[in-house]
């Protein structure tokens, strides 16, 4: 019989305990009747997944008192209280000071049993509430770990993430070369009921076209020169949890219709077998190019796309959400740092977050993780090296920088003044004399780039 509750049953007569004990053990709850020398509050805590019914008036204990001890310990726990007939002014009292129902004596037994059900009832559902308020904020926690910052941006992504990390449904995940693709993927799996399952992804352009479907699909000894043992493809390993496609518009044509067959059948064929193989996966696939731009052009498969893209997540472009990037380098800065051997990079000034702000990120959050990493290894040899050196060096090293001609020569106009800028501490004079600028001409290019003296002071 499947167990309706626990019940702790709290009265001084033993024929009471016991035949109470008697009837709810017949409806399928589990009973523990205790006297007024046992120890009850011990049995009592936050995860308690019961109630307690209690007789008020017994010798050497008060009921309602053993109430407002038990509430104290959990103030949602319910608390059914015994009455004798006429105590119509103590029921009141029981029920003001935190009592869930009062049942007077002599009572009818589905009179007691209507009670319990109701309490054990909302009990079950309280402790339901909790499991999933803390599940929850744990997801959040994690989520924020791994996702930081505080831009309204960043922060609508992890919202979406949270509602669609349980779902099974395809998602499209678009965003820029390094903008943490594969890091929102692995929120989605991990945060969800298939976490348990394995996470399992595939660069759809690191592989050239002729071992890509072996890959995917798996195969069996012999199906190809060089097939020399049965192999389990990314799709079966996936089975059960995630498969991440990245890249996913460098996939060859012929090989998105096998993958659109695969997850409408939800089924797979290894190379060189008929043998369907069940797999049951939640895929998610990344692209940093306009699918339906790809798809116009032939060049990916529409009812592929339509698949794929029953949930879309877009992740902005650092340069997109300026507040997170000083938040996300004292981030890597922490992961970097040895101990007090990097005392030298704590904390960044207000003019070197100028430089990281100004700097345009062309490689996202991977690159700023890279000069992260650079800068701590930078300060360890030398304590005077400069954030805004290192990023200059980075730009020349961009040989595909993008933009037209204007825009680039802009981009580069800031970073040779705002170096200039950081250099003499915001000295205008020796700015201008380093530069060869009169005063009317570096004003005014200084407002027309966004530079401010007063953050390079």
């Amino acid at each position: 019989m499947e167990n309706m509750g626990h019940v702790l049953f709290v009265d001084d007569e033993a024929a009471m305990r016991e035949s109470v004990a008697q009837y709810l053990g017949l409806a399928g709850y589990s009973v523990t009747d205790l006297g007024p020398g046992d120890d009850i509050l011990s049995r009592i805590a936050t995860d308690f997944d019961g109630i307690l019914v209690t007789d008020v008036k017994m010798p050497g204990l008060n009921g309602l008192d053993l109430m407002r001890q038990a509430l104290a310990i959990d103030p949602d726990l319910p608390v059914i209280v015994i009455t004798g007939h006429g105590d119509v002014a103590m029921a009141v009292e029981a029920m003001r000071d935190g009592a869930y129902d009062f049942v007077e004596k002599p009572f009818p037994p589905d009179r007691i049993a209507n009670g319990v059900r109701r309490a054990c009832e909302k009990r079950r559902l309280t402790l339901e509430l909790r499991r999933l308020q803390g599940t929850s904020a744990s997801a959040e926690q994690e989520i924020s770990r791994r996702l930081v910052g505080t831009s309204a941006a960043i922060q609508a992504l992890r919202e979406e993430i949270l509602y669609l990390a349980d779902s099974d449904s395809s998602v499209l995940i678009q965003g820029e070369t390094g903008s943490g693709k594969e890091v929102v993927a692995r929120c989605l799996h991990d945060l969800g009921h298939r976490a348990t399952g394995n996470f399992v992804a595939l660069n759809s352009a690191a592989l050239p076209e002729n071992l890509i479907e072996a890959e995917m699909f798996g195969n069996e000894a012999g199906a190809f020169t060089g097939a020399g043992n049965l192999r389990v493809g990314r799709i079966e390993h996936a089975s059960g949890g995630s498969l991440f496609l990245d890249e996913v518009e460098s996939m060859p044509l012929s090989l998105q219709s096998k993958l659109l067959r695969a997850l409408e059948d939800r089924a797979i064929e290894r190379l060189g077998s008929n043998k369907r193989i069940p797999v049951d996966i939640r895929l998610m696939a990344a692209s940093k190019a306009n699918l339906v731009e790809e798809s116009e052009r032939g060049r990916f498969r529409a009812d592929l796309y339509y698949r794929l893209n029953v949930a879309e997540l877009t992740l902005p472009p650092l340069r997109d959400r300026a507040e997170d990037i000083p938040l996300l380098f004292e981030h890597f800065l922490d992961r970097f740092r040895n101990g007090e051997t990097d005392r030298g990079t704590l904390p960044l000034s207000l003019s070197e977050n100028r430089v990281l702000v100004d700097y345009d990120w062309p490689g996202n959050v991977r690159e700023l993780k890279n000069i992260a990493e650079r800068f701590c290894l930078a300060r360890r040899r030398d304590p005077s090296v400069q954030l805004a050196t290192l990023l200059t060096r980075q730009t020349h090293s961009n040989v595909e920088e993008a933009g037209d001609l204007a825009s680039r020569m802009r981009r580069h106009e800031k970073r040779l003044i705002g170096e200039s800028l950081l250099r003499h501490q915001g000295n205008i004079l020796s700015v201008m004399e380093e530069l060869s600028l009169p005063r009317r001409t570096l004003n005014e290019k200084m407002q027309k780039l966004g530079l401010k003296r007063e953050d390079f002071l």
